[in-house]
């Protein structure tokens, strides 16, 4: 009997140590299949920018870590799976400010009538790039806001045309290693003093002004004064004479682009603007039919208003500084009041050398008036056509309509817009009234809830600094609703939301509507710009939306051009194309991480989260010589 048991035992324990080696094995390979799965399908993600630990070469893109700022001059050839990169080397330095679609060279090859040649004359495929824009020697990061709205590095715009030429306007004044902005211009007694006056005409206190236009704006000091009073300002100016105007306003942390009222509309939708503003800006508001006039009109909101200061307002009193005659100045004013009337705009002051006209909140009365007198000019453009169609769109000489309304005093479009700052939240007239049939008021909130959301994961998993005051300048590629930048209003930042035409809705006029600023922008072309103008670049679904227009590389590169030394970078795409992107990113001096959606590593689509590392260009005898022979050409084109 004690055998049997001993024999018994021995076949209980061996039976036993089989199941418990089937259990192991079964675990073993089910935990080697969900891994593989896992790996196959998806990189680690979820790093921050944040930390100081060193990346370098093909480890940016294969391994876990974090991301920094610091500069990484080390460049690979192949990534660790064999993958071939392309080093994109750094272009001469004679492209250090090179703006693709205003380039002075190119300009000159395009009529001068009517200023066409400055318009946005952008590079063939053949003629793109294929090279990094080098940062100029010295080149150090802005000051923070609000400091940089006074202050800008002399290295990183290294003009001093302006502070010459303005000495007397106080545009720019040269300061050491420094430019000092003090808030001069063509306004007497500066900004600050002129906002005021305009403040005491209109009401620019109470939040029911949030968006203005400035046309012909210098270094853009009348927008950055107006930031004290919640009003952000669209600043534009041409590549001119004026070196660097636009650059220094971006270089300031202010709102601007490159841009002329020349033969193409404005790219913006109509109804766009609270408040338009003109200063000394050279545009002949009384020639050519008035075009300039009924542009502005086009992108003005009902009852918004036109400010013009200078000449020749007031002629009477200040003729004889403006080295003009009288009978010149006196035909000049009296024809722009005319265009004015005729465009049904009230003239609701005139104080100073500063005249204010309104524009109707319908145009139940000017249809009455034109139903009169058929004869009468401009005419009213037909409602076939688009107003907000204003992408290489040639201006009209016609009055854009209003939307229709019941009576005198409703608000055409939708109705009167909240009052800064619940205009941010509150439901857009756009979308109350219908005219986008795809958005309700319940998908308007459920964005803005998604990008609160968004931009909190953000701020606390991928770009740390951006709740810490690092970055002023934000670009969003494919702006959406707007979500993006109203989710940021709290902090330091402006954002410039673009919308391109391919978009599946046109929404550039809902984001005005909630009193943020935007513009029209095709990414197989270059952003009118220059470089190293913006501190972060979002871009939601651009890569996949154009991946079958143009090439990556050159959106990409082209995204280069107008990020700063250690500026960051956000792409929201699927993942397939942002691993194609970050393959490129790795011969751009990017350094980058894919990491997983706000809901977790099972959303397909995923987050390219990148920074630029900190280089500068050298100079050369031979790229000397390049620049002062692009400098000759350039004052050639300014004769």
């Amino acid at each position: 009997m004690p055998g049997k048991d001993k024999l018994g035992s021995t076949k209980v324990q061996n039976i036993d140590s089989t199941r418990q080696k089937r259990v192991t094995w079964l675990l073993v390979v089910a935990g080697l299949c969900c891994a593989s799965y896992i790996l196959g399908s998806w990189k680690p993600g979820a790093s921050s920018l944040g930390s100081s630990q060193s990346l370098s070469g093909a480890a940016v893109a294969c391994t876990n870590g974090t991301l920094d700022f610091g500069a990484h001059h080390g460049l690979a050839s192949s990534l660790k799976d064999g993958t071939q990169v392309k080093q994109f080397k750094p272009c001469d330095m004679k492209y250090s400010e090179y703006t693709p679609c205003e380039d002075p060279i190119r300009s000159l090859k395009f009529p001068r009538e009517r200023l066409y040649y400055r318009e946005r004359h952008c590079p063939e495929k053949k003629e793109l790039l294929q090279c990094l824009i080098p940062a100029p020697p010295g080149y150090k990061n802005p000051f923070k806001w609000p400091l940089s709205r006074d202050f800008a590095w002399y290295a990183n715009t290294p003009h001093k045309e302006l502070t010459v030429e303005k000495a007397i306007q106080k545009w720019v004044q040269f300061q050491g290693e420094k430019l000092y902005f003090p808030g001069g211009g063509t306004y007497p007694g500066g900004a600050d003093k002129y906002i005021e006056d305009i403040a005491a005409l209109i009401p620019l206190n109470d939040g029911s002004i949030r968006t203005a236009i400035d046309t012909g704006c210098g270094v853009a000091s009348w927008g950055a004064y107006l930031l004290k009073k919640n009003v952000l300002t669209m600043s534009f100016a041409p590549r001119d004479t004026h070196v660097s105007q636009i650059q220094f306003a971006l270089e300031r942390g202010v709102p601007a682009i490159l841009g002329i009222m020349a033969v193409n509309r404005l790219p913006y939708p109509a109804r766009a603007f609270d408040m338009a503003h003109c200063s000394r800006c050279l545009i002949p508001w009384n020639k050519l039919d008035n075009v300039y006039l009924i542009e502005v009109d086009r992108v003005l909101r009902p009852g918004g208003y036109w400010i013009l200061s200078g000449p020749p307002i007031n002629w009477k009193k200040y003729y004889r500084g403006w080295e003009r005659t009288e009978e010149d100045l006196k035909a000049e004013q009296d024809s722009i009041e005319d265009a004015a009337s005729r465009l049904c705009w009230k003239k609701i002051a005139e104080q100073g050398n500063l005249a204010i006209w309104q524009k109707p909140l319908n145009h139940i009365e000017c249809n009455e008036i034109h139903k009169q007198n058929t004869k009468s000019r401009p005419r009213i453009c037909s409602k076939i056509e688009n107003p907000d169609s204003a992408w290489y769109r040639k201006m009209e000489t016609c009055i854009t309509p209003l939307p229709d309304v019941k009576d005198n005093t409703e608000v055409a479009g939708g109705g009167p817009l909240a009052k800064w700052p619940a205009r941010l939240t509150a439901t857009p007239p756009r979308i109350l009234s219908g005219s986008l049939s795809k958005i309700t008021s319940e998908s308007f909130a459920k964005d803005t809830e998604l990008w609160v959301k968004r931009v909190t994961y953000y701020k606390t998993h991928l770009i740390l600094p951006l709740g810490h005051g690092r970055y002023r300048n934000i670009m969003d590629m494919n702006a959406g609703l707007g979500g993006f930048a109203a989710a940021l209003v709290k902090e330091p930042v402006w954002v410039m939301n673009a919308m391109p035409p391919e978009a599946k809705d046109n929404t550039l006029g809902v984001i005005y509507e909630r009193g943020l600023i935007g513009t029209y922008q095709d990414w197989c072309e270059a952003f009118s710009t220059y470089p190293r103008t913006y501190d972060l670049i979002h871009a939601n679904g651009v890569l996949s939306m154009y991946q079958d227009r143009c090439e990556i590389v050159d959106i990409l590169l082209e995204m280069d051009r107008i990020l700063r030394p250690e500026g960051a970078v956000l792409m929201r795409d699927e993942v397939d194309v942002l691993n194609k992107a970050m393959t490129i990113t790795q011969g751009m001096r990017w350094e980058c991480r894919l990491a997983d959606h706000e809901d977790g590593p099972f959303n397909l689509e995923k987050i390219l989260v990148c920074v630029k590392t900190y280089w500068v260009g050298e100079y050369t005898a031979a790229s000397s010589d390049s620049a002062k022979s692009d400098t000759t050409e350039k004052e050639e084109m300014a004769e």
